[in-house]
């Protein structure tokens, strides 16, 4: 009578037969929106409770240290505080149906040399950079299970990691649920995995084939209270979640319109409008040429553990042709005589990549064949554009009155060879069943895209932290992302939060209160333009005369408003004491005595309002 767990991959819904595409994690990290992403956690599990699952193994919340990881587009940030936040918010939404499985524990971060690279890593950075996110999953969640990484941590694989899977998950964040495996070669050991804290071993028994266990059991190496413990955490979870007794949802949530309204509004909130010249939003009167063969291309994104089938997906072609019978639109192929296109008033070139770029990478099955679930994917040794498509949109524009490029894909493209010479330029990701009706909806002005970037876009990615795709030992350290950049001195071309909109905001009357442990930052935003829109208000904090190294700064908070034309309303946005934190490997979390400077604005490089305290000790002062 006890019930099996049945565990189903959902980083963008249910991997099992049709469901609900819902665009990449990395695509609905750009909403900066976590009531948002809890309603798709919400669906998510709802899905995967109806097709018999009581486990989604999500969400994937390894930290996006470098944008050429083929699996970035299945987490959401480069940052760890956005990261925990749209973490901590779908695994509120799933796990009303399910248990969640936030993912992988640890560091996984490079996909070709997964399953024997070491993460080499001191203490203090495991604890601050790639860790916070999990613990809020695990502690503010209340995630239900952890699914530990292939990887090695300091040499030692992360399923028989005491370090990770003893000392931090369990005896200093009280996780009460099981940990598994990744499948296949995510146990490397009997002995070591078991007394580590490995309680299942995914997809079938063979470190944990009972023969093992008996020999290891005979050679003194594991004892029967072990074996106890670790199989009393995988039925603790039966019993609180009371999978004996859950109702068995009904099959025709799958893809009810409920949850494809969802999909659309979380495409549309995902774009991110990186330049726009006087071209968007578009007129549906004016003629139209599309252009590139991906326009018409169904590209949901990688087609490895986080793949989803829909019933049906609109295209970005199929979407501008649905969107109204006034507009004029032709489409051309890529290997289309384009010498016409200067007579349509704009061309839009749907560009990017698919899931032959980049994605997890399946080395025992390898499928090249169109129409394969399975395919190559894997890490960029560049973050370029192939070739072809870099002399298409050069092409178009060269020609075109107007060129405005949707840029698919799955983390940043460096987009140097090109900007310059076009008009608009958008990132949509792999943006979901309902991808192409959002794109027609933001192009033509229905909705004014509201996108800030999750992940710093480099003018090249020699700006970036070293990055070999073959590496077995990598570093790991304070800086990353934004965070290097600032130590470099070097500019992102589009900085991390960064996004345009068809309105313009305003910010104003920075205000700091303090009580008890926490501060409360209150600001005025205004919409002083003549569109509908919403603006995403960031907080970063950086310390003064600190006597540790220390980021230049790192975001704490930030919140998302929708304003009509005219409209202003006070934001207020919450920090703890703890959050201010360092973390010292011998006393643990320490808020230091220095000067802390908070500053408020619309990217991590456009911060606008300050306000600085100073802490002796004992007390808080302002400056």
């Amino acid at each position: 009578g006890i019930p099996a767990y049945r565990m189903v991959d959902g980083p963008r819904g249910a991997r099992a037969g049709n469901a609900t595409a819902f665009p990449v994690a990395l695509a609905r990290g750009a909403t900066f929106d976590a009531d948002l992403e809890r309603r798709v956690g919400l669906a998510a599990g709802a899905e995967v409770a109806a097709k018999g699952g009581n486990v989604i193994l999500a969400p994937t919340i390894n930290l996006l240290r470098h944008p050429g990881w083929g699996r970035a587009q299945e987490t959401y940030s480069e940052d760890t505080f956005h990261m925990g936040v749209m973490g901590v918010a779908f695994v509120s939404g799933a796990q009303n149906h399910v248990l969640a499985s936030p993912k992988h524990f640890a560091l996984n971060n490079l996909e070709m040399t997964r399953f024997e690279m070491s993460a080499n890593i001191d203490m203090r950075t495991l604890h601050e950079v790639y860790l916070p996110h999990f613990k809020r999953c695990v502690v503010e969640g209340g995630a239900g299970s952890v699914m530990s990484a292939y990887n090695k941590m300091n040499g030692v694989y992360c399923g028989e990691n005491q370090v990770l899977l003893r000392d931090i998950l369990r005896d200093d964040w009280g996780f009460v649920g099981f940990v598994e495996s990744d499948w296949f070669l995510g146990t490397r050991s009997t002995a070591a995995a078991i007394n580590a804290g490995m309680d299942i071993e995914m997809p079938a028994a063979f470190r944990f084939e009972p023969d093992r266990i008996n020999e290891a059991l005979a050679a003194g190496e594991l004892t029967e209270e072990a074996i106890t413990r670790n199989a009393g955490r995988a039925l603790y979870q039966k019993i609180a979640f009371d999978l004996a007794n859950v109702s068995v949802l009904p099959v025709s949530i799958v893809e009810s319109e409920a949850h494809i309204e969802l999909a659309r509004e979380v495409a549309e909130k995902s774009f991110v409008l990186l330049k726009n010249e006087d071209v968007l939003p578009l007129q549906p009167s004016q003629r139209i040429a599309v252009i590139g063969d991906l326009a018409d291309v169904i590209n949901l994104g990688d087609r490895g553990s986080s793949f989803v089938s829909s019933s049906e997906v609109t295209t970005p072609l199929a979407g501008i042709l649905a969107y109204s019978n006034a507009v004029n639109v032709t489409h051309f192929g890529s290997d289309a005589d384009l010498a016409v296109l200067g007579e349509f008033d704009t061309c839009i070139v749907v560009a990017g990549l698919t899931y032959r770029e980049e994605g997890e990478f399946i080395p025992t099955l390898q499928q090249e064949a169109e129409g394969s679930e399975l395919a190559r994917g894997g890490d960029r040794s560049d973050l370029r554009l192939p070739g072809d498509q870099e002399q298409l949109i050069l092409s178009v524009a060269s020609t075109a009155k107007k060129t405005v490029v949707l840029l698919e894909g799955g983390s940043a493209i460096e987009v140097t060879p090109w900007v310059d010479q076009i008009d608009a330029l958008m990132m949509i990701w792999y943006p979901g069943r309902e991808g192409g009706h959002a794109v027609a909806r933001v192009l033509f002005g229905d909705i004014s895209p509201s996108g800030k970037l999750p992940v710093s876009f480099p003018r090249s990615i020699d700006q970036l932290v070293d990055w070999d795709i073959t590496a077995l030992d990598v570093p790991h350290d304070l800086y990353h992302g934004y965070r290097y950049l600032d130590r470099s001195g070097e500019e992102a071309l589009f900085p991390f939060g960064f996004g345009l909109s068809y309105t313009i905001f305003e910010l104003d009357g920075l205000q700091a209160e303090r009580d008890g442990n926490r501060f409360f930052f209150n600001v005025t935003v205004s919409n002083i333009g003549d569109r509908p829109g919403a603006a995403v208000v960031q907080l970063y904090v950086s310390q003064r005369d600190s006597d540790i190294e220390r980021v230049a700064k790192e975001m704490k908070g930030f919140g998302r408003v929708d304003l009509e034309p005219g409209e202003s309303v006070d934001l207020e946005i919450a920090i703890d004491d703890e959050s201010l934190c360092y973390f010292d490997p011998t006393s643990g979390w320490t808020l230091e005595t220095c000067g802390y400077d908070f500053r408020v604005g619309f990217s991590a490089a456009e911060l606008i309002l300050e306000s600085s305290w100073d802490f002796d000790g004992e007390d808080w002062t302002p400056v």
